[in-house]
């Protein structure tokens, strides 16, 4: 695994990635390579590198694992940005990098991602065709869970005070970062927060389980706007072409990735081969990095890429 930093003309500041090497790596050699896309409010540490980057690298392909914009090692300011525009071109910018790297087969790009993660890389591929093939771990269409759940279905009293906030900090007032999940464990447990995605969530991130410093489960308020009035799977029963994979859990929670993935394998009829892999005993969060749901996941992610990808 190496740690690199670029950026392309398009770009004002670095993305920060991991890329992760298959074994007897040549870089002679000309591989298949994913881009991995970690969730809303993480990093690249986390799942997107340490369970599926490094599960897919173990099978033959090189990993792309990196912070998107405003997140993590990456650059952009303000920080703590959460713009699915950005997310989703971020992809394309991953992708004019890895096109430059001579052991890269360009031909043989393909892309994963997990939860938002998820979202993000199935609405690239709609209009990103350098993408062959499109796996979505759990995919949560944010722009859907942020007009419900996240703003209590209320999504225009929550842009008049993203408004009034935007306005606030123009003229120089304290930028309001809200932080997503309860602080801990037994905190959620003591205040009933146990909701399964949320509770499941914080057992993630506020843990060792999966809790690094790059992961910060935050959001600059003012700057959401964008992420309340994006939909993830917009065009696509036009536009979503390459073969798509989607796995779910059947245990369902609030963030909705259960109904999520169904909708978009549902609407991607375009597609030139679309598969939906349900799994029964399992949540959203035991697909970030349970062995055993994450196993079943990859026994049918190798196969679908080996056809479409080698």
């Amino acid at each position: 695994m190496e740690k690199v930093n670029f950026r392309n003309a398009d770009m004002a500041w670095d993305i920060s990635a991991l890329i992760l090497y298959p074994p007897d790596f040549d870089k002679a050699g000309s591989y298949p390579t994913i881009v991995s896309v970690h969730p809303f409010g993480s990093c690249k540490e986390q799942t997107s590198s340490a369970v599926y980057g490094k599960a897919l690298a173990e099978a033959g392909y090189v990993v792309i694992a990196y912070d998107a914009s405003y997140q993590g090692e990456s650059g952009g300011s303000p920080r703590w940005v959460e713009d699915p525009t950005q997310r989703v071109e971020d992809i394309s910018h991953v992708i004019d990098y890895a096109v430059t790297l001579p052991y890269v087969d360009a031909d043989h790009i393909g892309v994963i991602g997990v939860c938002g993660g998820g979202g993000y890389v199935l609405n690239a591929a709609m209009t990103e065709k350098r993408i062959k093939a499109v796996v979505g771990i759990t995919p949560v269409n944010l722009g859907r869970l942020f007009r419900e759940a996240f703003t209590e279905f209320d999504p225009i009293g929550a842009l008049e005070a993203m408004a009034a906030q935007r306005t606030l900090e123009a003229r120089g007032g304290e930028l309001q970062v809200n932080e997503l999940l309860p602080p801990s464990v037994e905190f959620a447990k003591e205040n009933g927060l146990t909701e399964r995605d949320v509770f499941e969530a914080t057992e993630y991130y506020k843990t060792p389980r999966g809790q690094q410093p790059g992961g910060a489960t935050r959001m600059l308020f003012s700057h959401a706007q964008n992420t309340l009035g994006w939909d993830a799977f917009g065009f696509a029963e036009l536009l979503m072409t390459q073969p798509i994979m989607v796995v779910v859990g059947q245990k369902v929670g609030a963030f909705g990735a259960y109904r999520d993935g169904k909708e978009i394998y549902g609407r991607s009829t375009a597609s030139k081969d679309r598969k939906i892999v349900e799994l029964e005993d399992w949540s959203h969060y035991d697909l970030y990095d349970n062995p055993e749901p994450v196993g079943l996941a990859m026994e049918e992610i190798l196969p679908f890429l080996r056809l479409h990808m080698g």
